[in-house]
């Protein structure tokens, strides 16, 4: 008798909001994803006054407590039903992910539903939450990696897309507890909202339960965004530190683009596994650095490969060349089969791990409807990254490098003599 396979549902409520759900033969658990259109982005709105921080401050001011449950009462309900959680603020989305046994799965449905629609906003908890905020910011400058990172996002993503989620000092500092309100009332709405949800679920239940905890959501307008350049491209940040963090940005395919698969093959084999072109030249070869990487991060009208290495001030110039170099041998020499099967054989085992755990699941239901509006199943993943070849990735990746597209930000002591390629 064949195995029962995956069933995946969506359906959307009259408020906006979206419901992705896919049956997962064979486990007990359940878990949730639920991206609510209100990110840091959305601080920039037309009409808002909150400043650099606030969607990650609002994210944690509304899970203590909610409905009738104080922020004691809310953790205490969570436990019992053995529900383990997280909230955070990114770009554009704020997001709640929740997993627990599939029984609990409702109840632990209709706690969110108070975290989100009713928050209790007890103003005795904002100075707290104001206070970890800080301390957050303090230890990014004992973490100059992730500084790094976070401003080379906001020099490459046009504003307000790169904003980075945990603010600044200054904007923390000021915001007030009628902001935070007013961030709440504009940007938390059903329509733009998706909830994804996998594992041991009964659909018709789950489907009505939903309609009846969130179908009161009432929609709200869009809050404007409007787009300005961000830069500059090549900048340095001055920090007495040991050693120099290096960062480099360049545009490359959407998610929902024709290039998409050949861009994240290109990126991963340019510097996301062990094997890959910037860890065997920069670290194994040469000795440069311990950390170096290269990544991919998706937008809706954009994307971008990311890459990072940490290293001595004495050995910084050169890792810096030599990674540069390495972009340029990718754009003008191409890849071989032999790492574009590495590639392809570690994307597609970590697709198969996540497809077996509830959350990850969840997860890409969510993140998949946001992209593409509609859900990938695993098989055509799987035909896409069988039809790559090595002459259609070294095509898409001479288009990596554009004149004046690429951005490089330095963190350190001293600033870097960059010579970008021509």
């Amino acid at each position: 008798m064949p195995a029962p396979t995956a069933t995946i549902q969506q359906h959307e409520y009259p408020n906006g909001l979206v419901l992705v759900a896919e049956t997962m033969p064979g486990v007990q658990s359940a878990s949730f994803t639920l991206l609510v259109p209100a990110g840091a982005a959305y601080e920039a709105a037309e009409g808002l006054d909150v400043g650099g921080g606030a969607a990650t401050m609002l994210c944690e001011w509304i899970t203590r407590g909610a409905g009738d449950r104080d922020s004691r009462e809310l953790l205490n309900a969570l436990d019992d039903l053995g529900v383990s959680h997280s909230e955070s603020a990114q770009t554009v989305h704020a997001g709640f992910s929740a997993a627990t046994l599939g029984a609990n799965l409702i109840p632990a449905l209709e706690i969110f539903a108070d975290i989100v629609l009713r928050p209790r906003f007890d103003e005795e908890e904002v100075e707290p939450i104001r206070s970890l905020c800080l301390q957050n910011l303090r230890s990014l400058e004992d973490d100059p990696g992730s500084k790094v990172i976070y401003e080379l996002r906001r020099r490459h993503f046009p504003e307000p897309w790169g904003r980075p989620s945990p603010g600044n000092p200054e904007d923390v500092a000021r915001i007030t507890p009628e902001s935070l309100r007013s961030f709440h009332r504009a940007a938390y709405r059903p329509n733009g909202a998706i909830l994804g949800v996998a594992g041991a679920i009964d659909w018709p239940r789950l489907r009505d339960a939903v309609g009846a905890l969130f179908g009161g959501w009432e929609r709200r307008p869009e809050p404007r965004l409007s787009e300005r350049p961000a830069g500059p491209r090549i900048d340095h940040i001055a920090r007495e530190t040991q050693q120099i963090q290096i960062a480099m940005a360049a545009p490359a395919a959407t998610v929902a683009g024709p290039d998409y698969y050949r861009a994240r093959a290109a990126v991963a084999i340019l510097g996301g596994y062990s094997s890959a072109r910037l860890f065997t030249e920069v670290r194994e070869r040469r000795g440069l650095c311990y950390s170096v990487y290269a990544s991919y991060e998706g937008q809706r009208e954009r994307g971008a490969m990311l890459s990072y290495a940490g290293t001595s001030t004495e050995r910084a110039q050169e890792t810096l060349d030599v990674m540069l170099a390495e972009f340029r041998r990718l754009a003008d020499g191409g890849v071989d089969l032999e790492e574009l099967d590495t590639m392809r054989a570690g994307l597609k085992s970590s697709l198969i791990m996540a497809q077996e755990s509830s959350m990850s699941r969840s997860s890409a239901l969510a993140s998949d409807w946001y992209f593409l509006g509609r859900v990938r199943p695993l098989d055509e993943i799987s035909a896409a990254m069988d039809a790559l070849t090595p002459e259609s990735v070294s095509s898409y990746a001479r288009t990596l490098l554009k004149p004046g597209e690429l951005t490089i930000l330095t963190l350190g002591p001293t600033p870097l003599d960059v010579k970008l390629p021509a």
